[in-house]
């Protein structure tokens, strides 16, 4: 038998995301669901446009380097946090929305 030496099947997309294999899964998001319990077979009924052996291959990445992939999924965590909150200050607050819809709907006729 020959020992194959496979590549990992992660690729840097043109916007910086790192996805697996030639499909469009977010590598951060096929490790936190291994994080919360999910099997590689549950992951891949997730996303079903990944092959089975490369959301193997992802998580044995993940265990192998976890001080690092750690601190990467703690920058995304963050530049999300970072974005969610430019949004939400950028919106008008539900309060306002709610009592504008229930004011909407009482002049509409049932």
């Amino acid at each position: 038998m020959n020992i194959h030496n496979d590549p990992v099947p992660l690729r840097v997309d043109e916007s910086g995301a790192i996805r697996i294999g030639n499909t469009r899964v977010l590598f951060y998001l096929v490790i936190e669901a291994y994080k919360r319990g999910n099997s590689a077979e549950a992951i891949v009924d997730m996303y079903q446009t990944l092959p089975l052996a490369d959301a193997h291959a992802a998580i044995a990445y993940y265990l192998r380097h976890k001080d690092e992939v750690e601190t990467f999924l703690g920058e995304v965590a963050m530049r999300a946090a970072e974005i969610r909150r430019k949004i939400e200050a950028n919106q008008t607050p539900r309060e306002e929305v709610r009592a504008r819809l229930e004011a909407r709907r009482a002049f509409v006729p049932l």
